[in-house]
This record gives structure tokens, C-alpha cells and sequence, in this order.
């Protein structure tokens, strides 16, 4: 229980904080004036920030889980749903939508994020698969997938009208700005589902630290699982760019820290809380500086890397 008190009492003043920041710094008046049913307050707090609360959260909660899983699936402590080209694909695709003279944006922009997720995560599952697939070529192809989107959001970033690229670096900076209750209520039909499934597969998802021949002596489908974690991870990850941008670092850190605190059976759940917590934070400290969350998420989650690494480096 103390493992999910923890990062649950470090939220709950983060949440409060989070709905008394406004344009003019910090007005505790208007949780209060909103909870008596003030029209002004309903306004600013109720349809402004309480959205962009509940985005933080949600986002912060997939980025972790998300994290967890393709660390479990790579075997690998430092991995994060970027590695699988799950960013890149976003990244480009709402790159072509905004770019394109005439296509549509404005709310298809999530759509297009989403779709270019999945897609880049189906074509290393795809590309990755000879006779079933393996961790180390999973990471090969992400990293060579992530590379290619990386290089066309180059070269359109290179050769695009002006101001539609700055609108597309504006998003991709990753920010929680301009939420409302209609992306959450999305956010939240694709997320639930995805987070739930994860925690009832959160004993093979432990299973997945040990090699394919342990794995398939213990009696585990590898091939159906490990399938299933990427499409799980897609989900959640493809959700959560599609919302606020790709954010970086949250679904590395997240799972580090559910780690020393829960047992393994807890590990899920306490990864989503952490994930939130990180998010609410890094959003919280860039309106106070008036800059996107994700360029505030590596600034939190630099150090940490550098802690793992020496921690490697010792082990």
C-alpha cells in the first residue's frame, strides 16, 4: 500500500497546484470560488485547467505504462516508446497533414497522429518478423524506422512553407495547451481499455525478462505475447502523442521508479502513477515558465539517465 501512497499524496498537491496556475500565477481563490459554483470560475477552472489536469494525468499514465512495456519486450532498462518509431511515425505524419496545402487539421491532427504510430509500429513488428521476432531485431528496425521518419520530418521541416512548419515544430515540441473535455473523453476511450488489458497482463509481462527458450519451456505463446505487448504499447503511446505531442523521457523514467517501490504484481499500476506525476509536474513547472511540457520532461529526465548509466556501469 505504501507503494501506491507515495506517488498518490505527490499528485494530490500537484493537482491542486495545477488547477490554481493561471495567466496571472498562483490564485488558490478560484478552486474555492469554482467548487461554490462561481460562472467565472467554472470558466477558468472548470473548462480550462481541470482538462488539462485530467490530460496531464492521462498522458503521464500511458507514457509510463507504455515505457514499462518496451522495456519488458526489449529487455532493455533504458528503452522508451520512442525506440519502437512510435514518435516518428506520429511526428511525420501530422508533419504531412499540417504541411499538405490542402488538407484538413484542427482535430484531425490526433487522428493523424495516431494513424502514423500505428503505422510505423506495424512495419517493425512487419520487418521484424522472420519466422517470429526477437528483442535485439526489434530494436535494430525501431531504430532504423525512427531513423527514416526522422530524416523526412527533415526534409519536410527543410523544404515546407514557413509558416506551416512552424505550426508543425510547434506541436512536435509536445504541449498540453488547448486541451478539452471532448480529446480527453477520446484520450479516455482509447486509454482505459489499453491500461486495464495491460495490468491483466502484467504477469507475462514480467515472464518477458527471461530469454525466448525459458519462455517458451515455461509454456508462453512468445510470438501471440510479444504481439500483443507492441500492440498495447502502440495504443497507449499512439494515444498520448496523439493528444500532447510527442513527450520524451516520462515512459523512461516512470517504470525506474514504480520499480523500487512496487512488487512486481503492483508494477503497472504504480508505473501509471508515476507516469502522471512526472507529467503533472513537468506541465505544471512549464506554464510557470511559459514553455511546452516536452521541452521540460528531458530537462527532468536528463539526470536520471545519467543515474542509470552509472548505475549499469557499477553493476
Amino acid at each position: 500500500m505504501m507503494a501506491v501512497a507515495l506517488p498518490a499524496l505527490l499528485i494530490l498537491p500537484l493537482a491542486a497546484l495545477s488547477l490554481s496556475w493561471g495567466d496571472a500565477g498562483l490564485a488558490p481563490g478560484d478552486v474555492a470560488a469554482w467548487l461554490s459554483g462561481d460562472p467565472v470560475a467554472a470558466v477558468l477552472v472548470g473548462s480550462l485547467r481541470a482538462p488539462r489536469l485530467a490530460a496531464a494525468l492521462l498522458v503521464g499514465a500511458c507514457l509510463g505504462v507504455a515505457g514499462a512495456i518496451t522495456q519488458a519486450v526489449m529487455r532493455n532498462p533504458l528503452a522508451e516508446p520512442g525506440l519502437l518509431g512510435i514518435n516518428g511515425g506520429a511526428g511525420f505524419a501530422v508533419m504531412l497533414l499540417i504541411v499538405h496545402p490542402t488538407a484538413p487539421t484542427g482535430q484531425w491532427l490526433p487522428v493523424a497522429g495516431f494513424a502514423g504510430a500505428a503505422v510505423a509500429a506495424g512495419a517493425i513488428y512487419a520487418l521484424s518478423w522472420n519466422g517470429g521476432t526477437s528483442s535485439i531485431r526489434l530494436i535494430l528496425i525501431g531504430i532504423g524506422v525512427s531513423a527514416l521518419t526522422g530524416a523526412g520530418i527533415a526534409f519536410i521541416t527543410a523544404f515546407g512553407e514557413v509558416s506551416a512548419v512552424q505550426r508543425a515544430m510547434s506541436w512536435m515540441a509536445g504541449s498540453l495547451y488547448g486541451s478539452d473535455w471532448t480529446r480527453v473523453s477520446v484520450l479516455l476511450a482509447w486509454a482505459v481499455p489499453a491500461l486495464a488489458a495491460t495490468c491483466l497482463l502484467s504477469r507475462e509481462l514480467g515472464l518477458m525478462a527471461f530469454d525466448d527458450d525459458t519462455l517458451r519451456g515455461l509454456g508462453l505463446r512468445l510470438q501471440l505475447m510479444r504481439g500483443m505487448m507492441i500492440l498495447l504499447c502502440t495504443l497507449l503511446a499512439g494515444a498520448a502523442v496523439a493528444m500532447a505531442g510527442p513527450i520524451a523521457f516520462i515512459g523512461l523514467i516512470a517504470p525506474h521508479l514504480a520499480r523500487l517501490s512496487a512488487k512486481p504484481r503492483y508494477l503497472i499500476p504504480i508505473t501509471a502513477l508515476y507516469g502522471a506525476m512526472l507529467l503533472l509536474a513537468a506541465d505544471i513547472m512549464a506554464r510557470a515558465l511559459m514553455l511546452p511540457a516536452g521541452i521540460l520532461a528531458p530537462l527532468i529526465g536528463a539526470p536520471f539517465v545519467g543515474f542509470l548509466l552509472r548505475k549499469q556501469t557499477h553493476e
